[in-house]
């Protein structure tokens, strides 16, 4: 315990400083993880499509959006940020929410088009291009949305977060679930992701539905240490299965073999709920005369949050 006290105390210390304030800032970090993943979506987009070469045009839809949505939504958070043009950022920020919301439903209809709604079985589902994918899309979309129509630093806020970051470990659980049946979970490891998937989507869920305190944030704290292991070892696991697989090349042997960025949504999510989780943390009584609970020290050594910047 002594351990951790220090250990919260030197980084209370270093975030102290005025560069890096913004730390402390959930709505703008809320922003840099969609901007910064609509941009890592682009690069699982050309390993995916490229199985089939691009075959339908639609295909370049997605990565065209990932490659102009992250540069447009760090150009508004500068306007922002730095000169308060917050009318612009909002507005601008909403159509990018929709038209991401609406490429991931899109994209579902798309990938189920392919197999599903000709045999209707689910072997055609679970076979077919991954229809559960493309709502990477509309969560993010989500988010941004949520950024601009609740009021920021609000327990409403938070639990938006955490619902979002919720469904997108849900979303995990069905992706992995369909995507290890394609060889019949041949190993015994492959279940490792259905399961804990489904356990943090059974523990996330309870703060945005029901009243918690922060010791329960503390044990979602070691949900979510799971999910990062098991996100850093699936990538390491896929990475060795595809360096083992025939092919003239790593993007080759990525395309046909066990997709490498896939594991690392856990870790992912993981930073994404913990955003929500310390803005809820804020809201939550303390629990006694003297709050021990991981959440409460690491708050109670936290600057004071910036101004929010208006027009």
């Amino acid at each position: 315990m002594q351990l951790a006290d220090k250990a919260i105390r030197a980084l209370g210390r270093i975030l102290a400083l005025p560069a890096l304030q913004w730390v402390f800032d959930m709505e703008l970090l809320l922003e840099l993880f969609v901007a910064a993943n609509l941009a890592v979506l682009a690069g699982d987009i050309v390993l995916a499509h490229s199985v089939n070469h691009f075959r339908n045009p639609a295909e370049y839809i997605p990565l065209y959006f990932s490659a102009a949505a992250p540069v447009v939504l760090l150009v508004l958070d500068l306007l922002r940020w730095r000169w308060g043009f917050r009318a612009a950022w909002r507005d601008v920020g909403l159509l990018v929410g929709g038209l991401s919301v609406l490429v991931g439903l899109g994209g579902v209809l798309y990938h189920l088009q392919s197999s599903f709604f000709l045999q209707h079985t689910v072997a055609s589902l679970t076979y077919a291009a991954p229809f559960a994918a493309p709502l990477a899309y509309t969560g993010l979309g989500f988010l941004l949305l949520a950024n601009r129509m609740v009021s920021p630093r609000t327990i409403e806020w938070a639990r938006w977060v955490v619902l979002l970051a919720t469904g997108g470990f849900f979303g995990n659980f069905v992706l992995c679930l369909t995507d290890h049946a394609t060889n019949g979970f041949f190993l015994k490891t492959e279940w490792i992701p259905v399961l804990s998937s489904a356990l943090a989507t059974g523990f996330l869920i309870v703060p945005v539905l029901l009243p918690v305190t922060r010791r329960y944030l503390d044990v979602c704290l070691g949900v979510l240490g799971v999910q990062a292991l098991v996100g850093i070892l699936g990538f390491c696991y896929h990475l060795r299965m595809n360096l083992m697989e025939p092919g003239a090349s790593l993007f080759e042997k990525s395309v046909n073999g066990a997709p490498p960025m896939a594991p690392l949504l856990f870790p992912n999510l993981v930073g994404l709920t913990l955003i929500g989780l310390w803005e809820l943390a804020a809201h939550l009584p303390d629990e006694s005369a003297v709050d021990l609970s991981l959440f409460g020290r690491a708050l109670a050594l936290a600057p004071a949050p910036l101004p929010d910047p208006e027009i």
